[in-house]
Protein backbone atom coordinates (compact mmCIF):
# COMPACT_ATOMS: atom_id res chain seq x y z
CA UNK A 1 0.00 0.00 0.00
CA UNK A 2 1.55 3.53 -1.10
CA UNK A 3 2.87 5.85 2.15
CA UNK A 4 3.31 9.27 1.51
CA UNK A 5 6.41 10.69 2.55
CA UNK A 6 5.45 13.03 4.99
CA UNK A 7 7.84 14.85 7.59
CA UNK A 8 5.41 13.66 10.83
CA UNK A 9 6.46 10.11 10.50
CA UNK A 10 9.48 10.83 11.57
CA UNK A 11 8.50 11.58 14.88
CA UNK A 12 6.10 9.40 15.50
CA UNK A 13 8.92 6.73 14.92
CA UNK A 14 11.27 8.12 17.30
CA UNK A 15 8.08 8.43 19.72
CA UNK A 16 7.11 5.03 19.25
CA UNK A 17 10.65 3.50 19.75
CA UNK A 18 13.10 5.81 22.03
CA UNK A 19 9.53 7.40 24.29
CA UNK A 20 11.55 7.56 27.50
CA UNK A 21 14.89 8.44 25.89
CA UNK A 22 16.42 12.46 26.09
CA UNK A 23 15.11 14.19 22.83
CA UNK A 24 16.31 17.56 23.52
CA UNK A 25 18.16 19.50 25.73
CA UNK A 26 17.70 22.88 25.90
CA UNK A 27 19.93 24.83 29.03
CA UNK A 28 18.17 23.31 31.86
CA UNK A 29 15.76 21.62 29.84
CA UNK A 30 15.68 17.74 29.36
CA UNK A 31 12.51 16.75 27.24
CA UNK A 32 11.86 12.88 26.74
CA UNK A 33 10.49 11.86 23.25
CA UNK A 34 7.24 11.24 24.67
CA UNK A 35 7.10 14.59 26.26
CA UNK A 36 8.34 16.84 22.97
CA UNK A 37 5.14 14.72 21.33
CA UNK A 38 2.44 16.16 23.82
CA UNK A 39 4.56 19.97 23.74
CA UNK A 40 3.77 18.91 19.55
CA UNK A 41 0.37 17.99 20.07
CA UNK A 42 -0.44 20.96 22.49
CA UNK A 43 0.71 23.30 19.60
CA UNK A 44 -1.15 21.80 16.90
CA UNK A 45 -4.66 22.16 19.04
CA UNK A 46 -3.42 25.86 19.40
CA UNK A 47 -2.98 26.37 16.26
CA UNK A 48 -5.84 24.85 15.26
CA UNK A 49 -7.91 27.00 17.72
CA UNK A 50 -6.55 30.08 15.60
CA UNK A 51 -7.75 28.32 12.60
CA UNK A 52 -4.33 28.30 11.21
CA UNK A 53 -5.36 25.52 7.65
CA UNK A 54 -3.74 23.58 5.39
CA UNK A 55 -1.06 25.90 3.49
CA UNK A 56 -1.29 28.73 5.78
CA UNK A 57 2.33 29.96 6.45
CA UNK A 58 3.27 30.05 10.35
CA UNK A 59 6.82 31.90 10.41
CA UNK A 60 9.27 31.30 13.55
CA UNK A 61 12.12 34.00 15.00
CA UNK A 62 13.80 32.12 17.02
CA UNK A 63 17.02 30.47 18.07
CA UNK A 64 17.97 27.25 18.69
CA UNK A 65 15.25 26.11 21.12
CA UNK A 66 12.86 23.50 22.04
CA UNK A 67 10.05 25.77 21.41
CA UNK A 68 11.92 25.91 17.99
CA UNK A 69 11.93 22.44 16.93
CA UNK A 70 8.84 21.45 18.66
CA UNK A 71 7.10 24.05 15.80
CA UNK A 72 8.18 22.43 12.80
CA UNK A 73 6.14 19.21 13.92
CA UNK A 74 3.65 21.21 15.58
CA UNK A 75 3.02 23.18 12.35
CA UNK A 76 3.21 19.94 10.01
CA UNK A 77 0.50 17.89 11.63
CA UNK A 78 -2.09 20.80 10.46
CA UNK A 79 -0.39 20.84 6.81
CA UNK A 80 0.36 24.60 7.07
CA UNK A 81 4.20 25.54 6.24
CA UNK A 82 6.97 26.33 8.28
CA UNK A 83 8.15 29.72 7.56
CA UNK A 84 11.19 30.24 9.72
CA UNK A 85 13.11 33.49 9.88
CA UNK A 86 17.04 34.66 9.83
CA UNK A 87 17.52 36.31 12.81
CA UNK A 88 20.12 38.41 11.77
CA UNK A 89 18.09 40.52 9.42
CA UNK A 90 16.51 44.00 9.93
CA UNK A 91 12.84 45.23 10.93
CA UNK A 92 12.17 45.92 6.94
CA UNK A 93 13.21 42.46 5.98
CA UNK A 94 10.73 40.87 8.40
CA UNK A 95 8.24 43.31 7.28
CA UNK A 96 8.52 42.36 2.92
CA UNK A 97 8.82 38.47 3.78
CA UNK A 98 5.88 38.43 6.44
CA UNK A 99 3.84 40.17 4.19
CA UNK A 100 5.46 38.47 1.00
CA UNK A 101 4.62 35.03 2.62
CA UNK A 102 1.22 35.89 3.55
CA UNK A 103 2.32 34.20 7.33
CA UNK A 104 -0.50 33.90 9.83
CA UNK A 105 0.59 33.60 13.60
CA UNK A 106 4.23 34.61 14.00
CA UNK A 107 6.13 32.74 17.30
CA UNK A 108 8.87 35.10 18.10
CA UNK A 109 11.86 34.90 20.58
CA UNK A 110 11.02 37.43 23.28
CA UNK A 111 14.23 38.53 23.04
CA UNK A 112 14.07 39.14 19.23
CA UNK A 113 10.59 40.90 19.43
CA UNK A 114 11.82 44.63 19.45
CA UNK A 115 13.17 43.27 15.96
CA UNK A 116 9.31 42.88 15.21
CA UNK A 117 8.03 46.25 17.10
CA UNK A 118 8.58 48.91 14.78
CA UNK A 119 6.98 46.96 11.82
CA UNK A 120 3.94 45.16 13.65
CA UNK A 121 1.91 47.91 12.83
CA UNK A 122 2.36 47.15 9.13
CA UNK A 123 1.64 43.70 8.79
CA UNK A 124 -1.24 42.79 6.52
CA UNK A 125 -1.55 39.44 7.54
CA UNK A 126 -0.31 38.22 10.72
CA UNK A 127 -3.26 37.81 13.13
CA UNK A 128 -1.34 36.40 16.25
CA UNK A 129 1.82 37.01 18.06
CA UNK A 130 3.29 34.55 20.32
CA UNK A 131 6.38 35.08 22.44
CA UNK A 132 8.92 32.04 23.53
CA UNK A 133 10.05 32.86 26.87
CA UNK A 134 7.61 35.10 27.86
CA UNK A 135 6.39 35.00 31.89
CA UNK A 136 2.70 36.87 30.79
CA UNK A 137 0.85 37.66 28.01
CA UNK A 138 1.53 41.65 26.75
CA UNK A 139 -0.73 43.80 24.98
CA UNK A 140 1.59 42.91 21.42
CA UNK A 141 1.50 38.68 22.17
CA UNK A 142 0.81 36.22 24.18
CA UNK A 143 2.90 34.38 26.79
CA UNK A 144 3.84 30.88 24.76
CA UNK A 145 3.63 29.24 27.96
CA UNK A 146 0.91 30.52 29.39
CA UNK A 147 -1.09 29.79 26.23
CA UNK A 148 0.54 26.51 25.04
CA UNK A 149 -0.64 25.19 29.03
CA UNK A 150 -4.74 25.92 27.82
CA UNK A 151 -4.64 22.65 24.95
CA UNK A 152 -4.58 19.13 25.34
CA UNK A 153 -1.93 17.00 24.55
CA UNK A 154 -3.74 14.32 23.54
CA UNK A 155 -3.43 12.95 19.95
CA UNK A 156 -4.04 15.48 17.42
CA UNK A 157 -6.44 14.22 14.12
CA UNK A 158 -4.49 14.92 11.37
CA UNK A 159 -4.89 17.52 8.50
CA UNK A 160 -4.08 14.41 5.56
CA UNK A 161 -1.08 14.99 3.82
CA UNK A 162 0.49 14.34 1.05
CA UNK A 163 4.17 13.94 -0.21
CA UNK A 164 3.83 16.82 -2.64
CA UNK A 165 2.58 19.29 -0.45
CA UNK A 166 4.97 22.01 0.65
CA UNK A 167 6.65 21.65 4.47
CA UNK A 168 8.81 24.37 4.43
CA UNK A 169 9.06 28.34 2.97
CA UNK A 170 12.21 29.51 3.60
CA UNK A 171 13.77 32.90 2.35
CA UNK A 172 17.13 33.05 0.20
CA UNK A 173 19.12 36.13 -0.36
CA UNK A 174 19.55 36.38 -4.30
CA UNK A 175 21.45 38.92 -6.82
CA UNK A 176 18.22 41.25 -6.57
CA UNK A 177 17.16 43.30 -3.29
CA UNK A 178 14.30 41.42 -2.05
CA UNK A 179 14.87 37.82 -0.85
CA UNK A 180 13.14 34.81 -2.55
CA UNK A 181 10.73 32.32 -0.82
CA UNK A 182 11.89 28.95 -1.51
CA UNK A 183 9.36 26.74 -1.54
CA UNK A 184 9.99 22.79 -0.44
CA UNK A 185 7.96 19.61 0.15
CA UNK A 186 7.35 16.90 2.44
CA UNK A 187 8.74 14.64 -0.44
CA UNK A 188 12.50 16.64 -0.78
CA UNK A 189 12.69 16.99 2.88
CA UNK A 190 12.01 13.38 3.48
CA UNK A 191 14.26 12.17 0.52
CA UNK A 192 17.19 14.74 1.61
CA UNK A 193 16.60 13.59 4.81
CA UNK A 194 17.06 9.51 4.22
CA UNK A 195 20.57 10.58 1.59
CA UNK A 196 21.90 12.42 4.51
CA UNK A 197 21.61 10.28 7.29
CA UNK A 198 22.97 7.90 5.08
CA UNK A 199 26.04 9.72 4.15
CA UNK A 200 26.65 11.20 7.95
CA UNK A 201 26.11 7.85 9.50
CA UNK A 202 23.27 9.09 12.24
CA UNK A 203 22.31 6.32 14.38
CA UNK A 204 20.64 6.26 17.70
CA UNK A 205 23.38 6.24 19.48
CA UNK A 206 24.28 10.19 17.91
CA UNK A 207 24.06 13.46 20.34
CA UNK A 208 23.82 16.31 18.38
CA UNK A 209 24.84 19.97 19.05
CA UNK A 210 22.47 22.11 16.94
CA UNK A 211 24.86 24.90 16.38
CA UNK A 212 23.65 26.15 12.69
CA UNK A 213 20.76 27.51 13.04
CA UNK A 214 17.26 25.54 12.27
CA UNK A 215 16.00 28.60 10.03
CA UNK A 216 19.56 28.33 8.06
CA UNK A 217 17.43 24.99 5.30
CA UNK A 218 15.88 24.05 8.55
CA UNK A 219 19.61 23.13 10.08
CA UNK A 220 19.96 21.78 7.03
CA UNK A 221 17.45 19.18 7.79
CA UNK A 222 18.90 17.95 10.78
CA UNK A 223 15.42 18.54 12.73
CA UNK A 224 14.31 15.61 10.61
CA UNK A 225 16.76 12.65 10.16
CA UNK A 226 18.06 13.44 13.75
CA UNK A 227 14.71 12.92 15.69
CA UNK A 228 13.75 10.23 12.84
CA UNK A 229 16.76 8.12 14.23
CA UNK A 230 16.03 9.20 17.89
CA UNK A 231 19.04 11.05 18.67
CA UNK A 232 19.33 13.45 21.34
CA UNK A 233 19.64 16.86 19.87
CA UNK A 234 20.80 19.73 22.57
CA UNK A 235 20.33 23.22 21.78
CA UNK A 236 23.30 26.05 21.45
CA UNK A 237 21.46 29.17 21.51
CA UNK A 238 24.17 31.41 20.29
CA UNK A 239 27.90 30.87 18.82
CA UNK A 240 29.96 31.06 21.69
CA UNK A 241 33.05 28.88 21.56
CA UNK A 242 33.78 28.62 25.07
CA UNK A 243 30.09 26.77 25.65
CA UNK A 244 30.31 24.59 22.79
CA UNK A 245 33.48 23.28 24.07
CA UNK A 246 31.75 22.54 27.28
CA UNK A 247 28.65 21.37 25.70
CA UNK A 248 30.79 18.91 23.41
CA UNK A 249 32.37 17.47 26.86
CA UNK A 250 29.33 17.63 28.78
CA UNK A 251 26.89 15.99 26.75
CA UNK A 252 29.32 13.39 24.61
CA UNK A 253 28.41 15.02 21.11
CA UNK A 254 29.24 13.04 18.65
CA UNK A 255 28.21 15.34 15.67
CA UNK A 256 27.64 18.97 14.99
CA UNK A 257 26.79 20.92 11.77
CA UNK A 258 28.48 24.39 11.91
CA UNK A 259 29.41 27.05 9.39
CA UNK A 260 33.20 27.62 8.44
CA UNK A 261 33.50 31.16 10.46
CA UNK A 262 32.27 28.92 13.76
CA UNK A 263 34.94 26.60 13.75
CA UNK A 264 36.97 28.58 12.48
CA UNK A 265 36.30 30.33 16.11
CA UNK A 266 36.76 27.20 17.77
CA UNK A 267 40.03 26.69 16.55
CA UNK A 268 41.05 30.36 17.29
CA UNK A 269 39.63 29.68 21.08
CA UNK A 270 42.02 26.89 21.43
CA UNK A 271 44.52 28.15 20.36
CA UNK A 272 44.28 31.00 22.75
CA UNK A 273 43.08 28.37 25.72
CA UNK A 274 44.39 24.94 24.92
CA UNK A 275 43.86 23.79 28.70
CA UNK A 276 40.06 24.56 28.97
CA UNK A 277 39.39 22.09 26.11
CA UNK A 278 38.98 18.45 26.38
CA UNK A 279 39.23 17.36 23.13
CA UNK A 280 39.97 13.91 21.40
CA UNK A 281 36.07 12.94 21.83
CA UNK A 282 34.73 10.63 18.77
CA UNK A 283 33.17 13.59 16.86
CA UNK A 284 31.70 14.35 13.45
CA UNK A 285 31.53 18.07 12.44
CA UNK A 286 29.61 19.21 9.31
CA UNK A 287 30.75 22.19 7.35
CA UNK A 288 29.17 23.39 4.15
CA UNK A 289 29.80 26.55 2.82
CA UNK A 290 33.34 27.50 0.77
CA UNK A 291 35.68 25.08 0.89
CA UNK A 292 38.29 25.55 3.84
CA UNK A 293 41.88 25.53 2.76
CA UNK A 294 43.72 21.66 3.36
CA UNK A 295 45.22 23.17 6.91
CA UNK A 296 42.07 24.01 8.02
CA UNK A 297 41.38 20.52 7.45
CA UNK A 298 44.71 19.13 9.51
CA UNK A 299 43.80 21.17 12.31
CA UNK A 300 40.69 19.60 13.23
CA UNK A 301 41.57 15.94 12.89
CA UNK A 302 44.48 16.56 14.05
CA UNK A 303 44.75 18.87 17.03
CA UNK A 304 40.77 18.18 17.97
CA UNK A 305 41.01 14.74 16.81
CA UNK A 306 37.47 15.35 15.05
CA UNK A 307 35.95 13.82 12.05
CA UNK A 308 35.87 16.80 9.49
CA UNK A 309 33.32 16.25 6.40
CA UNK A 310 32.48 18.85 4.34
CA UNK A 311 29.26 19.22 1.95
CA UNK A 312 27.63 21.44 -0.47
CA UNK A 313 24.17 22.42 -0.89
CA UNK A 314 22.10 25.36 -1.03
CA UNK A 315 18.24 26.27 -0.05
CA UNK A 316 16.80 25.64 -3.45
CA UNK A 317 17.78 21.73 -2.91
CA UNK A 318 17.00 21.03 0.39
CA UNK A 319 20.14 22.01 0.63
CA UNK A 320 23.00 19.34 0.49
CA UNK A 321 23.89 17.39 -2.47
CA UNK A 322 27.54 16.99 -2.77
CA UNK A 323 30.28 15.39 0.39
CA UNK A 324 34.01 15.64 0.60
CA UNK A 325 34.77 12.31 2.41
CA UNK A 326 37.27 9.42 1.30
CA UNK A 327 35.96 6.68 -0.14
CA UNK A 328 37.65 3.05 0.18
CA UNK A 329 38.69 3.36 -2.88
CA UNK A 330 41.15 6.43 -1.75
CA UNK A 331 41.35 5.10 1.69
CA UNK A 332 44.97 4.00 0.40
CA UNK A 333 46.16 7.51 -0.53
CA UNK A 334 48.71 9.46 1.74
CA UNK A 335 47.30 11.70 4.45
CA UNK A 336 48.13 15.01 3.35
CA UNK A 337 46.30 13.88 -0.46
CA UNK A 338 43.25 12.79 1.85
CA UNK A 339 42.94 16.27 3.61
CA UNK A 340 43.41 17.86 0.00
CA UNK A 341 40.31 15.99 -0.90
CA UNK A 342 38.23 16.91 2.01
CA UNK A 343 39.14 20.48 1.75
CA UNK A 344 37.02 20.25 -2.13
CA UNK A 345 33.29 20.25 -2.74
CA UNK A 346 33.40 16.28 -3.05
CA UNK A 347 31.16 13.98 -5.06
CA UNK A 348 27.41 13.12 -5.40
CA UNK A 349 25.52 12.03 -2.68
CA UNK A 350 23.06 9.17 -3.11
CA UNK A 351 20.05 10.29 -5.41
CA UNK A 352 21.29 13.70 -6.33
CA UNK A 353 22.53 14.09 -10.24
CA UNK A 354 25.74 16.53 -9.86
CA UNK A 355 27.30 18.19 -12.89
CA UNK A 356 29.31 20.85 -14.17
CA UNK A 357 28.22 21.94 -17.34
CA UNK A 358 29.59 24.51 -20.12
CA UNK A 359 27.70 27.21 -21.68
CA UNK A 360 26.25 24.47 -24.44
CA UNK A 361 24.84 22.07 -21.71
CA UNK A 362 27.42 19.62 -22.22
CA UNK A 363 29.59 18.54 -19.16
CA UNK A 364 32.86 19.80 -18.68
CA UNK A 365 35.75 17.47 -19.14
CA UNK A 366 37.78 16.26 -15.63
CA UNK A 367 40.77 17.24 -16.09
CA UNK A 368 40.52 19.84 -12.78
CA UNK A 369 40.56 22.95 -15.11
CA UNK A 370 38.05 23.40 -17.25
CA UNK A 371 35.15 25.75 -15.17
CA UNK A 372 31.21 25.37 -15.63
CA UNK A 373 28.29 26.04 -13.78
CA UNK A 374 27.45 23.40 -11.22
CA UNK A 375 23.82 22.04 -12.31
CA UNK A 376 21.61 19.70 -9.44
CA UNK A 377 18.65 17.19 -11.08
CA UNK A 378 17.73 15.43 -7.82
CA UNK A 379 14.36 14.53 -5.60
CA UNK A 380 15.26 17.41 -3.45
CA UNK A 381 15.10 20.43 -5.97
CA UNK A 382 12.68 23.09 -5.17
CA UNK A 383 8.99 23.08 -6.45
CA UNK A 384 10.13 26.89 -7.22
CA UNK A 385 10.37 30.94 -5.83
CA UNK A 386 6.93 31.69 -4.10
CA UNK A 387 5.74 34.07 -6.19
CA UNK A 388 8.39 34.67 -8.41
CA UNK A 389 8.31 32.84 -11.43
CA UNK A 390 10.65 34.37 -13.63
CA UNK A 391 13.26 33.48 -11.12
CA UNK A 392 12.55 30.05 -11.11
CA UNK A 393 12.49 29.81 -14.88
CA UNK A 394 15.78 31.26 -14.99
CA UNK A 395 17.11 28.82 -12.13
CA UNK A 396 15.61 25.64 -13.36
CA UNK A 397 16.39 25.11 -16.87
CA UNK A 398 16.22 21.44 -18.54
CA UNK A 399 15.07 19.90 -15.67
CA UNK A 400 18.14 20.90 -13.95
CA UNK A 401 18.68 23.73 -11.40
CA UNK A 402 21.28 25.70 -11.91
CA UNK A 403 23.68 26.53 -9.05
CA UNK A 404 25.55 30.28 -10.01
CA UNK A 405 28.50 28.32 -8.52
CA UNK A 406 31.63 27.79 -11.08
CA UNK A 407 33.57 24.62 -11.04
CA UNK A 408 35.65 22.41 -12.26
CA UNK A 409 35.28 18.51 -11.86
CA UNK A 410 38.74 16.19 -11.47
CA UNK A 411 39.53 12.65 -12.46
CA UNK A 412 38.21 11.35 -9.44
CA UNK A 413 34.80 13.00 -9.62
CA UNK A 414 35.78 15.43 -7.13
CA UNK A 415 33.92 18.72 -8.09
CA UNK A 416 35.86 22.00 -6.58
CA UNK A 417 34.36 25.57 -6.64
CA UNK A 418 35.97 28.15 -8.40
CA UNK A 419 34.06 30.95 -8.49
CA UNK A 420 30.76 32.47 -8.38
CA UNK A 421 28.08 33.29 -11.55
CA UNK A 422 25.39 35.09 -9.26
CA UNK A 423 26.58 38.25 -7.32
CA UNK A 424 26.25 36.62 -4.07
CA UNK A 425 28.91 36.76 -1.03
CA UNK A 426 28.64 34.20 1.27
CA UNK A 427 30.20 35.28 4.55
CA UNK A 428 29.93 33.50 7.75
CA UNK A 429 27.64 31.45 6.38
CA UNK A 430 25.07 34.56 5.43
CA UNK A 431 24.27 34.65 1.88
CA UNK A 432 25.10 38.56 0.87
CA UNK A 433 23.29 40.21 -2.32
CA UNK A 434 25.89 42.38 -3.91
CA UNK A 435 23.75 44.07 -5.83
CA UNK A 436 21.43 44.60 -2.52
CA UNK A 437 24.16 46.52 -0.51
CA UNK A 438 25.22 48.31 -4.37
CA UNK A 439 21.44 49.82 -4.41
CA UNK A 440 21.89 51.32 -1.08
CA UNK A 441 25.54 53.10 -1.81
CA UNK A 442 24.26 54.59 -4.56
CA UNK A 443 21.62 56.52 -2.24
CA UNK A 444 24.77 58.25 -0.65
CA UNK A 445 24.52 61.86 -2.53
CA UNK A 446 28.23 61.59 -3.13
CA UNK A 447 28.43 58.10 -5.22
CA UNK A 448 28.89 57.60 -8.88
CA UNK A 449 29.25 54.36 -8.75
CA UNK A 450 29.24 50.93 -7.15
CA UNK A 451 31.01 47.50 -7.32
CA UNK A 452 30.21 45.24 -4.31
CA UNK A 453 32.64 42.04 -4.53
CA UNK A 454 33.72 39.31 -2.05
CA UNK A 455 37.24 39.84 -0.58
CA UNK A 456 39.15 36.81 1.04
CA UNK A 457 38.77 37.42 5.57
CA UNK A 458 40.46 35.23 8.28
CA UNK A 459 37.44 34.83 10.16
CA UNK A 460 34.41 35.17 8.18
CA UNK A 461 35.85 33.56 4.63
CA UNK A 462 34.75 36.65 2.75
CA UNK A 463 33.29 39.57 3.27
CA UNK A 464 31.73 42.45 1.17
CA UNK A 465 34.19 45.08 0.04
CA UNK A 466 33.04 47.79 -2.10
CA UNK A 467 34.77 49.70 -4.67
CA UNK A 468 33.64 53.40 -5.08
CA UNK A 469 33.87 55.91 -7.61
CA UNK A 470 32.57 59.62 -6.52
CA UNK A 471 30.82 62.12 -8.20
CA UNK A 472 33.06 64.72 -9.32
CA UNK A 473 34.02 67.82 -6.70
CA UNK A 474 32.29 65.01 -4.08
CA UNK A 475 33.93 63.87 -0.97
CA UNK A 476 32.93 61.05 1.48
CA UNK A 477 35.46 58.58 3.21
CA UNK A 478 35.26 55.03 4.11
CA UNK A 479 33.68 55.22 7.66
CA UNK A 480 30.73 57.79 6.43
CA UNK A 481 30.32 55.08 3.56
CA UNK A 482 30.26 52.02 5.69
CA UNK A 483 28.09 54.07 8.55
CA UNK A 484 25.31 54.67 5.79
CA UNK A 485 24.83 51.76 4.35
CA UNK A 486 24.96 49.91 7.98
CA UNK A 487 22.13 52.77 8.90
CA UNK A 488 19.97 51.22 5.93
CA UNK A 489 20.31 47.12 6.26
CA UNK A 490 22.03 44.30 8.37
CA UNK A 491 25.08 45.14 9.83
CA UNK A 492 26.60 41.66 8.24
CA UNK A 493 25.71 42.76 4.90
CA UNK A 494 27.44 46.57 5.28
CA UNK A 495 31.54 46.50 3.44
CA UNK A 496 33.77 45.63 5.52
CA UNK A 497 36.20 47.56 3.57
CA UNK A 498 35.90 50.98 0.58
CA UNK A 499 38.29 51.15 -2.31
CA UNK A 500 38.08 54.35 -3.91
CA UNK A 501 38.91 54.49 -8.08
CA UNK A 502 38.95 56.95 -10.85
CA UNK A 503 36.65 54.41 -13.09
CA UNK A 504 35.23 50.81 -12.78
CA UNK A 505 36.51 48.55 -15.53
CA UNK A 506 33.38 47.82 -18.22
CA UNK A 507 32.81 46.20 -21.17
CA UNK A 508 31.76 47.48 -24.52
CA UNK A 509 28.27 47.58 -23.50
CA UNK A 510 29.17 49.10 -20.46
CA UNK A 511 28.62 46.43 -18.04
CA UNK A 512 30.87 46.38 -15.02
CA UNK A 513 33.69 43.63 -15.07
CA UNK A 514 33.63 42.38 -11.20
CA UNK A 515 36.35 39.65 -12.42
CA UNK A 516 38.61 41.99 -13.23
CA UNK A 517 37.79 43.87 -9.92
CA UNK A 518 38.34 40.87 -8.27
CA UNK A 519 41.69 39.71 -9.32
CA UNK A 520 42.83 43.26 -7.55
CA UNK A 521 41.78 41.46 -4.04
CA UNK A 522 42.68 37.73 -4.94
CA UNK A 523 46.00 38.35 -6.33
CA UNK A 524 47.55 34.98 -7.96
CA UNK A 525 44.34 32.35 -6.45
CA UNK A 526 42.99 29.90 -9.06
CA UNK A 527 39.62 30.63 -6.55
CA UNK A 528 37.91 33.57 -5.92
CA UNK A 529 35.48 32.42 -2.89
CA UNK A 530 36.81 31.59 0.46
Amino acid sequence: MYVPLVLTQFLDRAVKLYSEKVAVIDEERETTYRELNSRVNQLSHGLKALNIRKGDKVAYLAPNTLEMLEGFYGVFQLGAVMTPLNTRLKPEDYLFILNHSESKVLFVEKELYPLIEPIKDQLTTIETIIAHGAAEDQENYYSYDQWLTQFPDSAFDREELDESDIASLLYTSGTTGNPKGVLLTHRSNYLHALTVMHHLRVTDRDTLLHVLPMFHVNGWGSPFYYTANGATQVMQRKVDPKEIFKKVDRYGITIAHMAPTVLNMLLEEHSLNPEEHVLGQDMRVVIAGSAPPPAFVTKVEEDFGWEFIQVYGMTEISPLVTISDIPSTLEHLPKEEKHLLKAKTGYSMIGTDVKVLDENGEEVPRNGTTIGEIAVRSNNVMEGYLKNPEATSETIRNGYLYTGDMAVVYDNNYIEIVDRRKDVIISGGENISSIEVEGVLYNHPAVLEAAVIAVPHEKWGEVPHAVIVLKQGAQADEEELISFVRSKMAHFKAPKGITFTDALPKTASGKIQKVQIRKDFWGENDRMVN
